[in-house]
């Protein structure tokens, strides 16, 4: 077992394995950025006065929340093209790691969507009869004084939804992507060996999942702090 490991364990093998943790780590990242946009309108369609944007928005979190993430993958990977091909004759051909991202964005959208919802609902409603008194209109309100509320409420539960995006990346693997843990299988496949780089590759998500935890920690002390 350790003969194994140590044919395992070599420099060119550990930047390899780091090269695929930057990657899981971009991609959560960019995951993060975008569900939060998507958040945003996900949260402000339900929170509409019009039906339509309503039943749009809940739909999309009902959807998303309750189909898992490997399916949504899939989808964009196999059936989406499909359709095309079906529809134009072509081929159409998606970079593997726009999918992941796209999907991991969407489904990140969905669960901030609640996030960013439940930190608006959770303002005071003085302010917002104090912005009504200043005459700001609506998108004004809530770009200058209910989002940045909101926002400073949801950082705590943002930086876990990151560190699980982190873990999710895992999942584009099943398409071909070389993240973290297809590295991983590369490396076991070569050496017919693939208990010593998975545990391995454990300890690289071990130490980018501890240190944004540690991270999430200081900012909502500090946060704390302000408050």
């Amino acid at each position: 077992m350790f003969v194994a490991f140590s044919k395992v364990f070599t420099p060119e093998n550990l930047l390899y394995f780091a090269k695929g943790a930057v990657v899981s780590l971009l991609l959560a990242a960019v995951s993060l950025l975008f569900g939060i946009v998507f958040g945003i309108l996900g949260s402000s369609a339900k929170r509409s006065k019009y039906k339509i944007f309503r039943i749009i928005g809940n739909v999309y979190v009902e959807v998303i929340r309750g189909t898992p993430m490997l399916l949504q993958i899939l989808i964009l990977f196999s059936v989406i093209p499909s359709i095309y091909t079906a529809f134009t004759g072509n081929v159409l051909r998606i970079n593997v790691f726009l999918i992941g991202a796209v999907a991991m964005s969407i489904n990140s959208g969905a669960y901030s969507t609640e996030l960013i919802r439940s930190g608006i609902n959770g303002v005071d409603k003085g302010q917002w009869e104090a912005c009504e008194t200043l005459g700001l209109s609506y998108k004004q309100t809530m770009r200058l004084v209910i989002l940045p509320q909101a926002f400073k409420r949801i950082i705590p539960p943002m930086i876990s939804e990151f560190i699980t995006l982190i873990k999710d990346s895992s999942l584009i693997s099943c398409i071909g992507a070389v993240e973290l843990l297809k590295s991983a299988q590369v490396v076991g496949a070569q050496y017919y060996d693939v208990m010593s780089p998975y545990c391995i590759v454990a300890v690289y998500y071990l130490i980018m999942t501890i240190s944004i935890s540690y991270l999430g920690r200081y900012v909502e002390k500090r946060l704390a702090e302000s408050d």
